[in-house]
């Protein structure tokens, strides 16, 4: 449900990396679909103080990183036959109402103003089946911290591993199915540098443009969800299939 129309971040020079998220998810999908959740301090810290003392020492951990909210953009990757979530956080002023709405990625992107660190927020659209479920808010447990001097050479390595199967592949047997295959093969194996995490999610971290020579790195579970949180923007892979799991909202730094 949404009813708020226009939203500011609290600082305006994040507007520009939000479209440049959004253009990018474009580039996969031009009729892609987002989903985006806009949490007021006050509702995230009743939510998260429910849920016990571990829990509510996480919202004021994250919370005071914020200025009157947090705004969270969901997109989805299609890598091969499987998805990977992207998310793209940034804070909000004058927030006093939380707001979730599945809209348009390209009618987000023209309501986005880079001058003024506004966003007017398009009519909602029935969004596709992944929007409803998202990666959990809290309860992350730490895997380590991946080198991403180690992670970077891997997810180029596969790149051009996926090019020369591919290209080896006769043109008449060349369809989608046996490329997804390809590339499921090379993205499913594991992250050298956090082996609890597949290639898939480091590899879906470059593609949208989270992944930096130098950025810290780290890796975390929840559940079934698997996350790999760069400065600019998390993905996240659930690990095996668990409906039901991991509802909600992550608001990610």
């Amino acid at each position: 449900m949404i009813s708020i129309a226009r939203l500011v971040l609290a600082d305006p020079s994040e507007a520009a990396d939000l479209s440049a998220f959004l253009g990018r998810l474009l580039r996969f999908d031009r009729a892609a679909a987002v989903r985006l959740q806009a949490v007021p301090r006050s509702v995230f810290r009743e939510a998260t103080a429910r849920r016990g003392p571990a829990a509510a020492a996480e919202s004021e951990a994250t919370v005071e990183e914020w200025a009157d909210g947090v705004l969270a953009v969901f997109g989805r990757l299609p890598l091969g036959s499987s998805g990977v979530i992207a998310i793209r956080t940034a804070r909000l002023a004058g927030l006093a109402e939380a707001a979730d709405a599945t809209v348009s990625a390209g009618q987000l992107l023209e309501g986005v103003d880079e001058r003024s660190g506004a966003l007017a927020l398009p009519a909602p659209v029935t969004g596709p089946a992944w929007t409803g479920l998202l990666p959990p808010r809290t309860g992350w447990q730490p895997l380590g911290t991946p080198d991403v001097g180690l992670v970077m050479p891997q997810v180029f390595g596969a790149v051009e591993e996926f090019k020369e199967r591919t290209a080896a592949v006769p043109e008449h047997h060349r369809t989608r199915v046996v490329l997804d295959g390809i590339a499921d093969e090379i993205w499913s194996r594991s992250l050298t540098a956090a082996p609890e995490l597949p290639l898939r999610a480091a590899h879906a971290a470059y593609r949208i443009g989270f992944l930096h020579p130098g950025a810290p790195l780290s890796a975390h579970r929840a559940g079934s969800w698997l996350r790999l949180t760069a400065p600019h923007g998390s993905v996240a892979v659930r690990s095996a299939a668990a409906p039901g799991a991991g509802l909600g909202l992550t608001p990610l730094a």
